[in-house]
């Protein structure tokens, strides 16, 4: 059916063809990205490098690789060598594996931190954009407040209260890196819950629920997926400089912050293997990630990506 006024006033909304072809819109927006990307060789090789680090991460964790990380292996400071690429720590620790363990470290941070940022988010803009009124109101009240305090002294005063450790780590930057994408969110829902696929899903008696999360949320995933990989590198170099301050991770925790709190002192032996190690390690996954989420910008973008 077509959307028509007859001379009696009444009106007939094309329902289905509206939806169906907001889906397939969307279904062609990730079909035409997916191709875009794998043309793109520096985003296949950052991603297959982001790969290779969430396989390190995982084999470090089930203990296949390194599973002494925190037992001596030798003397205090050995020099590089084959056995140990980046020497001993003070206390004899192999760098390498407490490299390694820190990279689980730092994406376990990256995915839940980014996770509970992406689900506050999007809820917090999803319930703005779309009703409204004094909703929208609180929602705008409550980021701009939380935007207003100084993200340099937020992160480490709730770490102060929370006290140190993986998960109080996960939850103080969680819960205070979310406003940038909820100002998008709710700016991108206000614009779509108008829209003629939103009206057909109306007249066809659709609830709340579903128009947000079935019909208006997957057209506004993309801006998600572009904020959680900003999100996620965040995350990473906010745990790192927290854990280098003595806020973040607890010292039984191999965490690349605590490497570079290490090597302050270490470089006026001098000895560079913490340094090096976690410099090293934290450069190309950030790299990584940074040139991939720009590439997945550039290909869901319309605006980016006929340039």
């Amino acid at each position: 059916m077509e959307a028509q006024l007859s001379p009696t006033g009444t009106i007939s909304v094309a329902t289905e063809p509206t939806l169906k072809t907001a889906s397939k819109n969307r279904n062609s927006l990730w079909w035409d990205a997916y191709r875009r990307i794998k043309k793109d060789k520096v985003a296949v090789v950052s991603f297959w490098i982001i790969v290779a680090y969430v396989v390190v991460a995982l084999l470090a964790k089930l203990g296949l690789i390194f599973p002494e990380v925190q037992s001596s292996v030798g003397a205090q400071y050995l020099p590089f060598s084959w056995e140990h690429p980046f020497g001993t720590d003070l206390q004899g620790r192999d760098v390498l594996g407490r490299a390694i363990h820190g990279t689980a470290t730092a994406l376990s941070v990256g995915f839940i931190a980014s996770g509970i940022s992406l689900l506050i988010g999007l809820t917090l803009g999803a319930l703005a954009g779309y009703f409204g009124g004094k909703v929208d109101a609180f929602v705008v009240w409550l980021y701009t407040t939380i935007d207003s305090i100084p993200y340099i002294l937020l992160i480490p005063s709730l770490t102060f209260v929370l006290g140190r450790g993986l998960i109080n780590v996960y939850i103080a930057v969680g819960i205070t890196s979310w406003v940038t994408l909820c100002r998008l969110v709710r700016g991108e829902f206000m614009k779509h819950k108008s829209r003629d696929y939103v009206m057909a899903a109306n007249v066809l008696g659709a609830s709340h629920t579903r128009k947000i999360f079935k019909h208006i949320m997957p057209n506004v995933s993309h801006l998600a997926f572009v904020q959680f990989g900003l999100g996620f590198v965040a995350a990473i170099k906010i745990e790192v400089i927290l854990s280098y301050l003595g806020v973040g991770v607890d010292p039984s925790t191999p965490s690349w912050g605590l490497m570079l709190d290490d090597a302050k002192l270490e470089l006026q032996r001098p000895f560079w293997g913490n340094f090096m190690a976690a410099t090293i390690f934290m450069f190309f996954l950030i790299l990584a990630f940074n040139l991939f989420n720009d590439a997945l910008r550039e290909s869901l973008d319309p605006k980016l990506k006929n340039k």
